[in-house]
């Protein structure tokens, strides 16, 4: 599967190339507003990757298969990556909007909350033994943890005109001709996600040690 991913992987990101250098430069932003492209589908990513360490760290508590706790930390692993890319790409897109590189308005604090609640789940498995006990512990910490990202993708409305972050995007509020390119942009980053998961799991069961 990994070899199919990569290869869809591939044309994605040609297509997404394309799709970007021909779309239309936004008319109230400019040329800085490209970053969308980057920018969001780094978070729906970021999402995805977490989603994918509760989710597998909930089979992991069923079924007791170091399988699913190989994906749930490469889940969390890529989705610290992608909410890093998100982090960093965010106050880029300030400077040209707001005039400043960072604000402590609330979707942005959130996101922040967001990397450091799963940096310290990254953090956790790599002090400590790799037991079966350390594994049942990062897997509720896991599913705890996914708890933030509804608060990160609702913070705009939860905390009203205390937000300066635009509101979520929906189907009218892209521009013309540019929901197209959007939308290829967030395929991409969501096939990245999972062609690297995959990637890091396969990593990870190749280093794991052979059972007795």
């Amino acid at each position: 599967m990994i070899r199919w991913t990569g290869i869809l992987l591939a044309a994605l990101v040609a297509a997404c190339t394309y799709v970007i250098a021909t779309a239309p430069v936004d008319a109230a932003q400019g040329v800085i507003a490209n970053i969308l492209y980057v920018h969001v589908p780094c978070a729906f990513a970021a999402y995805a990757g977490f989603f994918t360490t509760a989710v597998c760290g909930c089979l992991y508590l069923v079924r007791r298969d170091e399988r699913f706790d190989r994906i749930a930390i490469a889940g969390a692993e890529v989705g610290v990556l992608f909410c890093t890319l998100n982090i960093l790409s965010g106050p880029i897109w300030a400077k040209g909007t707001w005039g400043q590189w960072w604000v402590w308005d609330p979707r942005l604090t959130v996101t922040l909350l967001l990397w450091f609640v799963y940096l310290s789940y990254l953090l956790l498995r790599s002090f400590t033994d790799g037991s079966e006990r350390t594994a049942r512990f990062a897997a509720v910490y896991g599913l705890l943890g996914m708890l933030v990202v509804p608060l990160n993708y609702f913070a705009i409305e939860l905390f009203g005109g205390a937000a300066m972050h635009p509101e979520n995007l929906e189907s009218d509020s892209l521009g013309k001709g540019i929901a197209l390119p959007f939308a290829i942009s967030v395929v991409t980053g969501l096939v990245a996600l999972w062609h690297l998961v995959l990637v890091r799991a396969d990593i990870e069961h190749r280093q794991a040690p052979p059972n007795l």
